[in-house]
């Protein structure tokens, strides 16, 4: 079973879920997406909780072991990494002390850093992807440093022996993008024919891959987003 287009709303509409389809606001159309323009605000004691969290872990400690070594309780730890009280600077300078760390590190979450990864042309680092099939090549050309999602930019590559597979799956979505050849793809039960220009998006759990080579050179750009493990 094949298919060439989808039943997408126009560009002009976007669907939602308290109501009916509205017009793409004048917000969405200057910053070119639907995401708030604002990231969420946190607090500085949630932005220290998080911090000191993620350098406990760094070190294998535990709740119980950091807090013994600062001399502070395990319940009064709990509370400062869920930013649920303001420490005071006696207790962050014995919690920089037990981390090994400066006190001003641990409000390094508080400063504005922001993920950017560049990759020249021709430059990105070429991987062997788990599930990667002989004549399936993988360029990575960047990825996430930190977050509650890990992104993975690929440039693919079909190469003339390269053999049809679909049976590949991993957790998250997967955004393809084809820009040269021509490949019929699967995803589940169905298939879809991909010239340059055709963008394909899909829940990456269900198995898919290139079922049909049909014209080289076949290059198309994937996207993988998926949860970051806690």
């Amino acid at each position: 079973m094949s298919s060439r287009t989808a039943n997408a709303p126009s560009p002009s509409t976007v669907k939602r879920k308290a109501g009916s389809v509205e017009k793409t606001t004048e917000r969405e159309l200057r910053t070119g997406s639907l995401a708030p323009t604002h990231a969420p605000t946190r607090s500085i004691e949630q932005e220290i909780g998080t911090e000191v969290r993620r350098l406990r872990k760094s070190l294998d400690l535990t709740v119980t072991e950091l807090g013994a070594a600062a001399g502070i309780s395990a319940g009064m730890l709990s509370k400062i990494e869920n930013g649920t009280i303001s420490p005071s600077l006696s207790t962050l300078s014995a919690l920089a002390h037990a981390l090994n760390v400066s006190i001003s590190d641990l409000f390094a979450e508080t400063d504005e850093r922001r993920d950017c990864s560049f990759v020249r042309a021709g430059s990105g680092v070429r991987i062997e992807r788990r599930g990667t099939k002989a004549g399936h090549l993988y360029d990575l050309l960047g990825h996430s440093l930190a977050g509650e999602l890990g992104v993975e930019p690929y440039l693919i590559t079909l190469k003339t022996d390269a053999q049809p597979y679909t049976n590949f799956r991993h957790a998250g979505v997967e955004f393809i993008y084809m820009l040269s050849g021509k490949v019929r793809y699967r995803h589940a039960d169905r298939t879809y024919l991909l010239e340059p220009g055709d963008a394909l998006f899909f829940d990456s759990a269900a198995r898919h891959g290139p079922e049909e080579l049909i014209k080289s050179p076949m290059t198309y750009l994937s996207i993988i987003i998926y949860p970051r493990r806690s």
